[in-house]
């Protein structure tokens, strides 16, 4: 199978790439003129082709649960945390499996081919790990799947939070996860860290934690993680989700703290629709934006990029797996409409999550990697917000596994 006339990020010109097997076999230069296909060609018609959008902060095992049994009246993101462990004592092994399979294909169909999904381990029968286990290997055909252990109601705080942990890793979570401005206290928080990172080193999985997901300025579990991070030389192995307490740091604590972020190479994913909706909300005039710095973590050189986090549970009762959604609200709320910041704007839903993943070699449109592409329907990254444009041929391992016929509109008179 060969795709042919398509433009490829920060390149010049129309290419056919060349597919064999499971591979991406050859990438040739047209020129600038289409050219006509055979048989079984698929045509990118001038438009762009990238590597998959990957999904890198995602709640599978709450999906599709919001108002089971109430809703979050006040849309904060404590209140959603006492909703779901409501919900959490109604979960059974098949209710999980179900919504999460419903939800990744809906991912799917927006040209999502890798998940990093974070699950809920406080719970001492771990049902939720249970059932992701099993449907990371049934889907595995659709999306790569990353688990996270993720201590929704604290490691230190909960009880026999580091067993649960522990466990969690040993059937199988890819990442070890953390929550230390939920612990009841900053020591606790503290030292939930140094347990957390002792666990992912031992066992050499990667770090991914929610850090600081508070409007609390006085909220500094970042600069924990980061300092653990850079003692230990594992930044390319370890994200901080949210840490949207950076937006009510003063400038002269964050002109410090980014010395530190830099240092340690750590990455950052901002969900910038949930961190909009959920913070803030104790707020009077003028009310914060409630997210991450995430241009200016961006423009510092750091890795950041944009995850949905929830799609209709008890913290975001809105969403539909489409990250382009995402991206266009991301830009609009983090400032980054500028012309630079549009002309490489998908980084935020494929490159930079795909290093977050830590994907490497799997990820990217070279001559012998997977040939896992998308076929857009825009020939650059500012056209496909401006457009609001479609994923509209996804081929996995070189086989297509999704294809959208975008709407039609006839206008009249």
């Amino acid at each position: 199978m060969n795709i042919i006339n398509a433009r490829l990020r920060g390149k010049p010109g129309l290419y056919r790439i060349e597919v064999q097997g499971q591979r991406i076999a050859a990438i040739v230069a047209q020129g600038d003129g289409a050219a006509p296909g055979a048989p079984g060609d698929l045509d990118a018609q001038q438009n762009l082709v990238v590597p998959p959008f990957v999904e890198p902060h995602i709640h599978l095992d709450a999906t599709l649960t919001a108002g089971e049994p109430n809703w979050n009246m006040s849309g904060t993101l404590f209140e959603g945390i006492e909703r779901w462990a409501e919900r959490k004592q109604l979960t059974t092994h098949e209710d999980i499996k179900a919504r999460a399979t419903k939800t990744i294909g809906m991912l799917v169909d927006h040209g999502i081919q890798h998940v990093r999904t974070h699950v809920d381990v406080t719970d001492p029968s771990l049902t939720a790990l249970k059932a992701m286990v099993e449907v990371r290997e049934q889907v595995r055909d659709w999306v790569d799947v990353q688990i996270v252990a993720f201590p929704q109601e604290g490691i230190e705080s909960f009880a026999n939070g580091r067993a649960l942990m522990t466990e969690a890793v040993a059937m199988g979570a890819d990442v070890v996860g953390g929550i230390p401005h939920f612990e009841n206290t900053r020591d606790q928080g503290v030292s939930s860290i140094k347990f957390l990172m002792d666990l992912a080193e031992r066992t050499g999985c990667l770090v991914d934690v929610h850090c600081d997901e508070t409007d609390d300025p006085q909220s500094r579990f970042l600069e924990v993680l980061a300092e653990e991070t850079r003692v230990r030389g594992m930044g390319a192995r370890v994200t901080a989700s949210h840490t949207v307490a950076m937006g009510s740091y003063d400038n002269a604590y964050c002109y410090k703290l980014f010395r530190l972020l830099k240092m340690s190479g750590i990455n950052f994913v901002s969900c910038p629709t949930e961190s909009i909706h959920l913070q803030g909300r104790y707020d009077g005039y003028p009310k914060r934006r409630g997210l991450t710095r995430v241009a200016e973590i961006d423009r510092a050189g750091m890795n950041v990029c944009f995850g949905q986090d929830s799609i209709v549970d008890p913290w975001y009762p809105l969403g539909n797996g489409n990250i382009l959604r995402i991206l266009e609200a991301g830009l609009h709320i983090c400032h980054m409409l500028g012309y630079e910041d549009l002309q490489r704007c998908l980084d935020l839903i494929t490159d930079n999550s795909a290093r977050t993943l830590n994907l490497g070699e799997r990820y990217g449109i070279e001559v012998g990697r997977p040939a896992n592409l998308l076929l857009l329907s825009a020939p650059d990254d500012y056209e496909m917000v401006r457009s609001q444009g479609h994923a509209l041929v996804s081929v996995r391992n070189g086989q297509v596994l999704m294809r959208r016929t975008p709407a039609h509109v006839e206008r009249l008179g």
